[in-house]
């Protein structure tokens, strides 16, 4: 393992610029129109959502750490940057991702059982020992055995306590982190960046218990755009906080465009979680899985 984020895989063939992934998400759907067109679908954040609860709900059966499930939601997404989800199991995907997240971050599970909890979980999609077998080598030859990821959380840790964050605080920057997984932000930016928006969102929320206790908070647009506007007047985080920071942030090396531009992104994704419909998300999904089957 590249203990060096700089040195990694992630970094050298998995981090892209903004056009660059944009393109890359064109180019698929081109080579793919007819599907496209035929089966169309929720909006991808809008998906990752779904597939974020489906890993956590499958997840839940074995206890696994957040850790396993945000690299299983990282070969997910890097998955789906080169096949069309319209030729896929879904399903048969996700459970695949957690059983070699679980492989990789040391919390292995035994294919049968992993087999068994997600056949209970999605039991009108057929998985097998035998399928979700062929499956890992297919994900992980399309991954190019690129299966060692570095998340925000190590720097999350590493940084709280020099800019004194609170339990709470700590918390909430935490969940922002889960919530990033639904976005292109893993794509684009080192994990440290990430992790400095989610405590920067964190500082200047000062949101209320009951957010830290969502697993994944649905903190609505409104919440965000009020919290960040009063930094100059309103409900102003502490200033004493703020003050540590801004400190911190001038004498770092961290590119604050890159946390700016972190932050429009996890706002949008907010914004957007408005809309979210697990139903429609379910429903769009069973439709290309259920032509899928009548072509054939």
């Amino acid at each position: 393992m590249a203990s060096n984020y700089w040195d990694s895989t992630q970094a050298r063939f998995w981090t892209f610029r903004k056009p660059q992934l944009a393109d890359m998400w064109r180019r698929l759907d081109e080579r793919n129109q007819g599907l496209v067109d035929r089966y169309p679908l929720p909006e991808r954040r809008l998906l990752n959502i779904y597939f974020q609860r489906q890993l956590i709900n499958l997840g839940k059966k074995f206890n696994t750490r957040q850790q396993i499930l945000a690299t299983a939601q990282i070969y997910v997404r890097r998955f789906y940057t080169k096949v069309e989800i319209r030729k896929t199991n879904p399903y048969l995907v996700l459970a695949t991702a957690l059983y070699l997240a679980s492989k990789m971050e040391e919390g292995p599970q035994h294919i049968r059982l992993v087999v068994a909890e997600a056949s209970r979980l999605w039991p009108e999609h057929a998985l097998s020992e035998i399928k979700l077998g062929e499956m890992e080598f297919h994900l992980i030859s399309t991954l190019n055995s690129h299966l060692i990821l570095h998340h925000p959380y190590r720097s999350l840790n590493d940084i709280a306590p020099a800019l004194q964050l609170t339990g709470e605080e700590h918390a909430v920057a935490h969940n922002v982190v889960n919530d990033s997984y639904n976005t292109d932000l893993p794509l684009l930016y080192p994990p440290h960046v990430i992790a400095v928006t989610a405590m920067f969102l964190a500082v200047v929320l000062r949101s209320p218990a009951q957010v830290v206790q969502m697993h994944t908070p649905m903190l609505s647009a409104d919440a965000l755009r009020g919290a960040m506007g009063s930094l100059g007047g309103g409900r102003p985080a502490s200033p004493a906080k703020l003050a540590k920071m801004v400190d911190w942030l001038a004498e770092s090396k961290v590119d604050m465009g890159a946390v700016v531009d972190c932050t429009q992104e996890l706002i949008s994704l907010y914004d957007l979680w408005e809309n979210y419909s697990e139903k429609a998300c379910k429903e769009g999904i069973g439709r290309f899985m259920k032509g899928e089957k009548l072509d054939r």
